[in-house]
């Protein structure tokens, strides 16, 4: 008999009995809301059957068995010391780090698989309400305005946004997994998902969903002359239904076509699926598309792809072959094609043997398949010429969330993705001048700590070789590191330091690419420097320096930030790639200013700089003062898209 009991398979039965005999009802504690409901909102209460009292009673527990394994692995028998070999019987990481409220909030775990009896939603106006002080309530006759013509987000949309379903079990971590996709919609400032203890069974369960809006509606007039301005309106959630579109309109300018306009429309389906259309139209340049699509929304989510359609005809600015001279336009040319893409990815679960952690590593294989039909070619290039490509990629991904504040925002909470993304990708593409293969590798990896900080490393190289000469061409490698201090306090003021590199070197281009987001301009790498000619990179390698203190000072609902930054910018204009790293003298910008945001308005975010730059600028003394919006860094994700080339004139 002992020797039957000693047994490992005899172990893990002996386990569920464990389970099976300390079953008993679920203690409820207290529940408290973080948020108390005001009379107004919005409720949605929807009713399930009521299940057997029994129904749960045989469920896997997790937490049980593995505590019954952890004491039988201590006994000093063969039995016991085969199942601590085979068995993981650690707590989850997350404990193990002390950062359980910070990663993934733990506090239900013991109603996961649970079924989930009722759903309650409770959307918040934009203004006035706080999902962290139950007692704020819009004062001021401004609050109480914009909310009067502000739309509340409709349970709906909300419900859209729900890992969880009334009627079903309740999967780990899909109340924290919930909580941050609705958190990183543009309708919505913030959210909290928790269980009810006070209506909590021994097997069901009821969850509470909080959520405030941000001020949707947008629109603006840039007056540029008395002639010539430009108009533009939006809504991120139009009707209150996640709907987005947004509209430019210029007019008054001294070209044949003196308008030009810019529209978008997004629609949100159910099961995360999206729908979007475009039309973009001003002098010698115009194109449109739709498309639908399925993104990696969460590490839970199995299935993504995408469909598009789109006709592009675009004015382009190609480098000549000597320097151009004062007063010389720009080498213009006109691209014109239509294209058609389809993909498809498959995420695959590996399997856990912790009892207490479940593998949040996935392997994702993903298809693809893009025709473009070219009528002008401009550059004389593969890429410019009628064209199917074939992709096919494979890659491991491992995300992580963890809560922060003071990143883009003013103290609201904010997802902070940590983990590992290795891929590798393959295909043909066949063209009217000969096939040709295409290989990429990419390799990203981040990690986060409330101590030390967060820190990003990334890596990319993808080429192509002919298949009848063997030659490699139109290579490409970028690279970047981004590290951010963890959060200094003193007092009511906040502040952190980012650093950022970023490498773009190409290889074996072909003499009519060019990196377009060179370094002046909308998206250079030197904010806010004009330069006096046109400069047109071929490789590029930049560094940049940003430090801001977060201030309590408010003007008419919009938090203060002072900040400092310095960015340099090595470059190497050679026709045809050449050395990645430039000969010439940096371009470099040094400068302070002010960042302004307001939280519950879409467009959040705007500074006003002060710049000084050394070299190339076009203003004699190398000062400026100027206006942006835009974010110095974005966070990678670690998600799959669809596989393809990566876009050297857009880096």
């Amino acid at each position: 008999m002992l020797r039957f009991i000693s047994h490992p398979f005899c172990v893990l039965l002996l386990g569920w009995l464990l389970v099976l005999s300390g079953a008993g009802p679920a203690c409820g504690q207290e529940f408290t809301p973080r948020v108390a409901v005001p009379p107004d909102s919005l409720r949605a209460a929807e009713e399930a059957p009521e299940l057997p009292a029994d129904s749960l009673g045989r469920r896997f527990d997790e937490n049980r068995l593995r505590l019954s394994l952890q004491r039988y692995t201590r006994r000093k028998t063969i039995a016991g010391r085969a199942v601590a070999a085979f068995f993981r019987l650690t707590r989850p990481r997350e404990e193990d780090r002390g950062l359980d409220a910070v990663l993934l909030n733990r506090q239900f775990d013991q109603h996961n698989f649970k079924i989930v009896r009722r759903v309650t939603i409770t959307p918040l106006d934009a203004f006035g309400y706080s999902l962290n002080d139950s007692l704020r309530r819009p004062r001021t006759l401004l609050e109480k305005a914009g909310n009067a013509i502000h739309i509340r987000t409709a349970q709906s949309r909300i419900r859209q946004l729900l890992l969880f379903k009334i009627g079903q079990p309740l999967l780990p971590q899909a109340l924290a997994e919930s909580e941050r996709l609705l958190r990183q919609t543009d309708e919505l400032l913030d959210a909290r998902v928790v269980v009810n203890d006070l209506t909590a069974g021994r097997d069901s369960v009821d969850i509470l969903v909080y959520t405030t809006d941000v001020f949707s509606i947008t629109a603006g007039y840039d007056f540029r002359s008395p002639t010539q301005a430009i108009v533009t309106a939006g809504d991120q959630n139009f009707l209150g239904l996640g709907h987005q579109f947004d509209n430019r309109y210029q007019y008054g300018r001294d070209l044949p076509q003196d308008w030009g306009y810019e529209g978008t429309y997004r629609v949100p389906f159910r099961n995360f699926v999206y729908g979007r259309g475009y039309y973009f139209n001003e002098f010698e340049s115009h194109s449109g598309g739709v498309a639908v699509q399925r993104d990696f929304y969460s590490p839970s989510a199995r299935w993504a792809g995408a469909l598009s359609l789109d006709a592009i005809n675009l004015r382009i600015v190609l480098p000549r072959d000597a320097p151009p001279q004062e007063g010389q336009q720009p080498n213009f040319q006109f691209r014109s094609y239509t294209s058609q893409s389809l993909w498809v990815g498959r995420a695959l679960r590996l399997r856990s043997y912790d009892l207490g952690y479940e593998n949040p590593g996935r392997v994702i294989v993903a298809a693809s398949v893009l025709h473009e039909n070219h009528t002008t070619n401009p550059t004389n290039t593969p890429d410019d010429r009628t064209r199917t490509l074939y992709l096919g990629t494979v890659g491991y991904s491992v995300r992580r969330y963890y809560k922060d504040k003071y990143l883009f925002g003013f103290g609201r909470t904010e997802d902070v993705p940590a983990g590992t993304l290795l891929s590798l990708t393959a295909g043909m593409e066949a063209n009217p001048v000969g096939a040709r293969r295409y290989f990429d590798v990419r390799v990203a990896t981040a990690g986060y700590s409330e101590r030390q900080g967060y820190l990003f490393g990334s890596l990319n190289f993808g080429t192509f070789q002919d298949v009848a000469t063997g030659k490699w061409e139109q290579g490409l490698l970028t690279g970047q590191f981004l590290y951010f201090t963890r959060r200094y306090r003193v007092g009511n003021y906040q502040s952190r330091h980012l650093l950022n590199a970023r490498l773009t070197a190409g290889f074996n281009r072909y003499p009519a690419e060019v990196l377009l987001s060179g370094v002046g301009g909308a998206g250079g790498a030197v904010r806010g420097f004009q330069p006096a000619g046109q400069i047109l990179p071929t490789s590029r390698f930049t560094t940049s320096y940003e430090g801001t203190v977060y201030t309590p000072l408010s003007l008419l609902g919009f938090r203060m930030a002072v900040l400092a930054f310095a960015d340099v910018a090595f470059i190497n204009q050679t026709i045809g790639g050449g050395s990645p790293f430039g000969t010439q003298t940096p371009y470099t910008g040094f400068g302070i200013g002010f960042r302004f945001r307001n939280e519950l308005t879409v467009l959040r975010t705007f500074q006003i700089l002060l710049g000084f730059y050394p070299r190339g600028q076009l203003a004699p003394n190398g000062v400026r003062l100027f206006e942006t919006s835009r974010d110095s860094y974005q966070f990678s994700d670690f998600s799959f898209g669809q596989p393809s080339v990566v876009r050297y004139d857009l880096q």
